[in-house]
């Protein structure tokens, strides 16, 4: 006759108690496991609130400086520039996501209108400059024609030329009457470029961000790289200098911009 009064030979040889509750001792074996993928969530949960909470004291002081620039009737430019996926738009975010809207504007112009073209190039630029009190953030800028416009073929050599001896000067005369212009220049590698890149054509939530140009950008990345160090060597100036902003790491690059941006105000 066969009874179920005590546990199987196996479970006895394996020095669990003939009463013990099988369950508990299936809890036991699972604690010796790699976390759950609910811990590993709330891991990366309380490292992402971390990183956010960091950037909380910079944020108080882009307030105070929002306060300043009203309060003096000041306007202040910043432009991110950089390559395809270097988080230029995410650093915009954070820079701006405590900021009162009604003193400050985020800028991203699309391609030129038939009417545009005809115009001067750095008109549809002008206006969307800041007036006295505002701080206007340009996700992408007139740089478009230093680096995006020549690679791809949307402008002539000679308008590229042409921009990169006058744009100096035109700068160097927005901050001489007054206008605070900070650059930003976000850099990421050719390798971390591509992980983002596959990232946004695997999740639905970002397709939406790849573009057929974003496609090319890594075939064409020494073509960029040649136009980048030339725009940075030929319009970089101690009155409008331009910084590096190393983003591979996302966090630690909009910490940097943010401090940029707060030491460009006296």
């Amino acid at each position: 006759m066969t009874t179920h009064d005590t546990a199987p030979p196996d479970d006895e040889a394996a020095g669990i108690p003939p009463d013990a509750d099988p369950m508990a001792a299936r809890d036991d074996d699972a604690a010796t496991d790699d976390p759950p993928e609910a811990e590993q969530h709330i891991a990366r949960l309380e490292k992402k609130f971390a990183r956010e909470q960091e950037l909380v004291p910079y944020q108080v002081e882009l307030l105070k400086l929002q306060e300043h620039l009203e309060l003096h009737g000041k306007k202040m430019i910043v432009l991110f520039e950089g390559r395809d996926a270097a988080g230029k738009g995410g650093a915009i975010r954070w820079v701006t996501r405590y900021m009162n809207v009604k003193h400050y504007r985020v800028v991203a112009l699309g391609k030129p209108t038939e009417e545009q073209r005809s115009q001067w190039y750095l008109q549809k630029y002008v206006t969307q400059f800041p007036r006295g009190g505002e701080m206007v953030l340009f996700d992408r800028s007139w740089y478009n024609r230093a680096m995006v416009e020549p690679v791809f073929g949307f402008c002539t050599s000679r308008e590229h030329a042409d921009f990169l001896r006058g744009v100096v000067g035109f700068e160097k005369d927005l901050v001489r009457q007054g206008t605070i212009l900070v650059k930003l220049y976000f850099s990421v590698t050719k390798k971390e470029q591509m992980r983002r890149f596959e990232r946004r054509r695997d999740d639905p939530l970002r397709q939406w961000k790849l573009s057929e140009v974003d496609l090319q950008a890594q075939e064409l990345w020494d073509e960029f790289t040649e136009k980048k160090y030339e725009m940075l060597n030929r319009t970089h100036t101690a009155a409008t200098p331009w910084t590096i902003i190393r983003s591979n790491d996302k966090h630690e690059a909009r910490v940097n911009a943010m401090r940029v941006i707060l030491g460009a105000v006296d």
